[in-house]
């Protein structure tokens, strides 16, 4: 008997020591719960401090616009690749100069594909492994979605990013650039939220990314998407307008504006401007 209550006191002693390490735990974890809910959030910066982004707001593309994105691909001896599959038809052996000027260049892949298993090839990428620059050409982003996301394509442009390139697209080629992606539906472009299509490449992370917003008055259709996601930044690009983003700075170029939805209230109006010139400091998300 003696020896039968020596072995339950140790048994206690135990499950005691045990409920307390476990309890000590869970004070742990909520703690670093609180922690982490206290934090601010984290803001819209490129996913590479090396590399460089320039989106353009769709329509005509200014002269200036493509000198910024040629210049920091390295000049126009580099290795470009124009990805033309947002738009349909598109004939990758003769692509629209307005998308993408390739007889400008000596060296240009028109890389395109629907098929998300010839995406994930060794041939398919490669060209993109030894690009300086790539443009992502206008039309809906949920091919781009179907044809790239999660695939190797989408992790060699990180891989362009990291060696310094740059990365560029207009219109839905600019939208597919950002971590939540507007616009994304295939029933039509003025659905901004589209369940199965709201991720993007996250090139931009923390951001949604919208275009044509002079043209179409889409001025306010960005506070419904901050609304739901409040942790997202809010750009909208007039056709004319282009922002250049490295690391947490963007500037803008070209014409026209760009339209910042930050989930505040701006004399009025739930966005306000920045206008050709200005710089925007994407992680204290304030003007500079």
């Amino acid at each position: 008997m003696k020896h039968k209550l020596i072995k339950l006191s140790g048994f206690l002693v135990l499950l005691l020591t045990v409920l307390a390490f476990v309890d000590q735990t869970l004070a742990l974890d909520r703690q670093m719960k609180q922690e982490k809910l206290e934090e601010p959030p984290t803001h819209a910066f490129t996913s590479s401090m090396n590399g460089a982004l320039v989106l353009q707001g769709g329509g005509d593309i200014l002269p200036e616009i493509w000198s910024r994105f040629v210049g920091l691909a390295g000049g126009p001896e580099a290795n470009f690749v124009f990805i033309p599959t947002a738009d349909d038809p598109t004939d990758p052996q003769n692509p629209s100069q307005d998308e993408f000027p390739t007889k400008n260049f000596r060296r240009v892949t028109v890389l395109h594909t629907r098929c998300r298993m010839q995406a994930d090839t060794e041939a398919f990428i490669a060209p993109l492994r030894a690009a300086n620059g790539v443009w992502f050409g206008g039309g809906r982003q949920w091919r781009l979605v179907d044809s790239y996301l999660n695939t190797r394509v989408q992790r060699e442009l990180q891989g362009v990013l990291e060696r310094g390139g740059v990365i560029g697209g207009s219109s839905a080629g600019a939208t597919i650039l950002g971590s939540y992606l507007v616009r994304g539906a295939i029933a039509g472009p003025e659905i901004m939220m589209a369940k199965g299509y709201e991720e993007g490449f996250g090139l931009l992370k923390n951001a949604a990314i919208d275009q044509h917003v002079d043209t179409r008055k889409r001025e306010n259709d960005m506070a419904a998407v901050i609304t739901a996601h409040p942790d997202l930044l809010g750009i909208g690009l007039e056709e004319p307008a282009a922002i250049v983003v490295s690391g947490d700075q963007l500037e803008v170029i070209g014409a026209g504006r760009v339209v910042i939805t930050d989930g505040k209230e701006h004399d009025g109006k739930r966005y306000y401007y920045l206008k050709v010139g200005d710089r925007f400091n994407l992680k204290t998300r304030m003007k500079e």
